[in-house]
């Protein structure tokens, strides 16, 4: 062949085949790559499955992958045949012959480049839109399920009068069919438009009819497929209204019809209905009239019909109609928001109740001999305390405790119950003295024990630490034996392997106690295809081949409770909150689970994420919510979680629930039946949080029923932010033993209190009986206040700025401590409010909390005292016998007495100072030396003037009613959990 490149050749260079051990090289690695591929994919597979059969719901597994693969096949092949059928029926439909345009003698290329390759280009076409179809639908197997499942609620809605469920179950998988088949026409539509202009049967530039007659009526029958589906939309809009979101600004949040919905929307979807399938109609008649001149036209007219009944007609009925008389006219369909919000979310049997909250003028002492029965004060904030459980009880530096602790109820030595607060002995990875692969996951692989508390009262080793009723290490006390190794918990998030030849670390007592897991749960690794599984899902190779690993090895993962809650019921949303009980001698995590939907008909949304959020809410105690915005919420089931065996039980707590029988027909056998339940663990349920607060955030306003009141917002409240936190965030309920007004008795309850929307006063408060062995368990009780009463917010401030408060702040500095405030409760007394805070010091030689004070409000009254008895003795105006506490440790912050005479207390201030001074004396800090000696030259002046006064026969004088302190000023606390200096 001649040169045509114009230049001259230089010698060439003939490249040659690689040879036939590179090809074979070559080959090699090409197939080893795919073989690891395969294997990547199918360990994620693999070990997904051993989990599950470890846990023993594979029927979980199993039936969710089979819904997915359904899904994924029969919505792929649909939308494949859908696309591959048409483009098929496109080239069939060609002309024989194609104008000779310069248009179509562009195309020639194409069609040539592209006839050797037209059956594998159709094949890839639609593998690749089946591909997608098919995954998008997989993603849909919670509604397939709630749909072939659904259970009948048995109540209907007010307006179309069809059941509950339609919306719940029915309607969300109809809506997904509408959108298949809209996707469906649309890229069949594009599919055949584009098959018929290469082919010639559609022409944009060419002389003559734009279009040949067998195209036309091809896509004219997707057309009319298309707005037939728009049809089928508008009617399912009608029902769509029921469970529509808008603003409204009545409450916000509307979910439901309006008067425009009902008088505008409503008709107007019904006339477009019939517009649209008058227009199909005409679209279909092109197979026999070969014109689009009609459709066309009609579908011109359904689009403007659309414009100005679908949008320009309801917004001249809500300017004209609604808006100059809108209370009027929307009240009918308030009241049905207000009657499907209330039972959607279970507070519609919530008893308000006026209440003074002034406080009664009866006698003072009945008034104190009443409070002492009230309510079990817990001085011990679970909130708080952590870090005195953590320094007094850790043990070790690789144990630890969750920072926020929880509250349960224990009985004591003496028979009676009583609020407890407890927590585990965890696993601190961090804490391991020497970190490397053997010791993260084969030495140091559980925690150990569960310490407890006394919310009631405090320690004296040091003075004002909780009194332990469980404690040590293994752990002794009041909770009796059970298993105290704790291999899943809320701070255990790394893999152990257990059970094999290398031993685990048990304690340290007296040397290290070893030990070698027992337990059934994990999967095993004995066999080599597991152990290369886990290899590769988790990316660590050693698993493969480390000799720690042997006969009986199990490896132990997904070990938080709500993790794996979550995991084998992933249809249910779970609480925030896990906490632990000794049940039957084993450490059972109790995680509360709900049941979810957005499509109760007239019931207003929330989103979970925010409305369960509060000032202690992080990423441990968050809600898990499968789907974040909901409109009806249920407790339906109570989890637990074995800390030994990881042992998981779904127990049925809402026998009338639909959505759970619905979830249990999808998954037979998952959930035990309520009778499983055995006593032991009923005495430790207890009502959930998130719960609690969901439903107190609604009955901000929907605890009116009064549909003019509750448009007006005259009587809406709002939950307050936490007194005691820094943070713009919203107030914990708290766990709390009290009596109501018209109770004989306490009752373990859930509390909180509201203020009235934009202001501090009190606005009401709320319990529910949170002990589930009650036969009045979830019984919300509210009392409306009547009257101008304090709120948490003012309680606080005057708290801070009380004198008491300030001296107690002044005297901390020169102790390097900081004040921190515990729980504000709020206990409903005598027809007043009693608000119990407890006072807690920080810093000095022991950096964690210990209880110093206690802060006591009623009525206007706003005590700081040393005890509980003597902030109640001083709020009512009442002598009582004041009990010295001892002194305290040496090393701890100075205490202020407990009690006593004036002049107990000036020599205990003066003792106080003294060794303040003397502590600072050898830090070298001479301005806090200086303080300490300005406040023990104060403390003798006083002692002095009370030794005068006993002289006289004065005596010691007794708190004032009022509890007003000393003249001295000082400057006062923020109002922040930590303060002063």
């Amino acid at each position: 062949m001649p040169d045509r490149g114009g230049g001259p050749t230089g010698p060439r260079i003939r490249v040659g085949r690689p040879s036939r051990r590179v090809r074979t090289l070559l080959m090699t690695l090409g197939v080893l790559a795919v073989l690891g591929m395969a294997f990547v994919m199918f360990a994620g597979f693999w070990t997904d499955w051993l989990w599950y059969r470890s846990v023993k719901y594979s029927s979980v597994f199993t039936t969710t992958l089979w819904t997915k693969i359904g899904l994924f096949f029969v919505f792929g092949l649909l939308m494949a045949t859908a696309v591959g059928v048409n483009i098929w029926l496109a080239h069939r439909l060609r002309p024989p012959l194609s104008a000779m345009s310069m248009e179509q003698q562009s195309l020639d290329r194409y069609r040539m480049g592209i006839a050797p390759h037209k059956k594998w280009l159709l094949v890839g076409i639609t593998s690749l839109v089946g591909l997608i179809a098919g995954a998008s639908a997989s993603g849909q197997w919670r509604t397939w399920l709630m749909w072939v499942n659904g259970v009948p609620f048995g109540q209907k809605d007010p307006q179309f009068q069809l059941d509950v469920s339609f919306y719940a179950f029915d309607l969300p998988w109809y809506r997904f069919l509408l959108g298949f088949g809209f996707a469906a026409a649309v890229l069949s539509l594009i599919a055949a438009a584009l098959t018929h202009y290469l082919y010639g049967g559609l022409r944009i530039t060419s002389p003559g009819a734009r279009a040949t007659a067998a195209a036309t009526g091809h896509l004219s029958v997707l057309l009319g497929l298309f707005v037939a589906l728009k049809a089928v939309a508008y009617w399912l809009d009608r029902y769509g209204l029921a469970v529509k979101s808008s603003d409204f600004k009545a409450t916000g949040n509307w979910t439901g019809l309006r008067y425009v919905d009902a008088n505008a929307y409503l008709p107007a979807k019904t006339i477009l209905f019939c517009i649209a399938v008058i227009c199909a109609l005409l679209f279909f008649a092109t197979l026999w009239r070969r014109t689009w001149q009609l459709p066309v036209i009609g579908f011109g007219l359904m689009v403007l019909s659309a414009i100005l009944i679908g949008g320009l007609y309801p917004a001249i009925v809500q300017k004209f109609q609604v808006q100059p008389n809108e209370q009027a006219k929307e009240a009918p369909y308030i009241e049905k928001n207000i009657k499907a919000t209330r039972e959607a979310y279970g507070i519609n049997d919530a008893k308000v109740t006026d209440y003074s909250g002034k406080g009664g003028t009866g006698n003072a002492e009945q008034i104190r001999k009443d409070a002492d029965s009230a309510a079990s004060y817990r001085l011990i904030d679970p909130n708080v305390v952590s870090p005195a459980f953590q320094q007094l009880q850790q043990e070790r530096k690789y144990y630890q405790f969750p920072s926020t602790l929880d509250v349960d109820r224990y009985t004591n030595a003496a028979g009676k119950e009583q609020d407890t607060v407890i927590g585990l002995r965890e696993l601190n990875i961090d804490g391991i003295p020497k970190r490397n692969w053997i010791n993260d996951h084969f030495t140091y692989t559980h925690g150990y024990g569960m310490v407890a508390a006394r919310g009631t009262s405090t320690g004296s080793d040091p003075a004002g630490s909780p009194d332990f009723s469980e404690s040590g290490l293994p752990t002794d006390g009041d909770l009796g034996e059970y298993q105290q190794r704790i291999y899943y918990g809320e701070k255990t998030e790394q893999y152990s392997i257990v059970g094999g030849p290398q031993k685990e670390l048990d304690y340290e007592e007296n040397g290290e106690k070893t030990t070698s897991y027992e337990g059934k749960s994990g999967v095993n690794l004995s066999n080599p295809l597991n152990r290369a599984a886990y290899a590769v899902a988790l990316g660590e190779p050693q698993i493969f081949y480390s000799g720690a690993i042997g006969e009986g090895s199990r490896i132990l993962y997904n070990r938080m409770p709500k993790e794996r809650v979550e995991s084998v019921a992933p249809w249910l949303t779970i609480d925030g909150d896990a906490y632990p009980a000794i049940v039957d001698g084993r450490i059972q995590w109790i995680v509360d689970a709900y049941t979810t939907t957005n499509g109760y008909p007239y019931a207003s949304r929330t989103t979970l994420g925010d409305t369960t959020a509060d000032s202690l809410t992080d990423n441990q105690r968050a809600v898990v919510a499968q789907q974040n915005r909901v409109n009806y919420i249920r407790n339906s089931v109570k989890a637990t979680v074995d800390a030994y065996d990881g042992s998981v039980k779904l127990y049925q707590w809402d026998t009338k629930d639909p959505v759970l029988k619905t979830w249990m027909k999808a998954f037979p056998g998952t959930v035990q039946p309520r009778g499983e339940i055995s006593d032991s663990l009923m005495e430790h349920l207890r009502y959930p949080q998130d719960l609690f607060k969901v439903q107190r955030e609604l009955l901000t306003r929907y605890h009116v029923t009064d549909a003019a009141q509750f448009y007006s917002g005259s009587d809406a409240w709002q939950v307050p932010d936490d007194p005691t936190n820094k943070d713009s965030s919203a107030v914990p309920p708290y766990y709390l033993s009290l009596k109501m007004p018209g109770q004989t008795a306490q009752q373990f309850s859930l509390t909180t209190t509201f203020t009235p929307n934009g202001r501090p006063n009190l606005g009401a408060f709320m319990a529910v009986d949170a002990d589930a062995a009650s036969k009045d368990y979830g019984t919300i009780r509210l009392l409306r206040v009547t009257s101008t009463v304090r709120g948490p917010q003012q309680v606080q401030s005057e708290l801070n700025s009380n004198a008491d408060v300030a001296e107690f702040v002044r005297n901390l500095r020169g102790t390097d401590s900081d004040i921190e405030y515990g729980n504000l409760l709020t206990v409903p007394l005598n027809g007043g409010f009693l608000y119990i805070e407890p006072v807690y010091a920080r810093g000095g030689t022991s950096n964690y909390p210990l209880l110093r004070k206690v802060g006591v409000a009623y009525g206007d009254q706003t005590v700081f005292k040393d005890t509980l008895a003597e902030g109640l003795n001083a709020v009512f105006g009442v002598e009582g016998e004041d009990t010295p506490e001892p002194p305290p440790e040496d090393g701890d912050t100075p205490k202020p007495p407990t009690g006593g005479t004036d002049l107990e207390r000036a020599i205990a201030d003066a003792q106080a100072a003294y060794e303040a001074g003397e502590e600072a004396l050898k830090k070298g800090d001479w301005q806090a030396y200086g303080e300490a000696q300005k406040d023990l030259q104060d403390a003798l002046t006083r002692a002095e003037e009370a030794q005068a006064e006993a002289e006289k026969g004065s005596g010691g004088a007794s708190p004032s009613p009022s509890g007003s302190p000393n003249a001295r000023s000082s400057p006062s606390p923020s109002p922040s959990k930590s303060a002063g200096g």
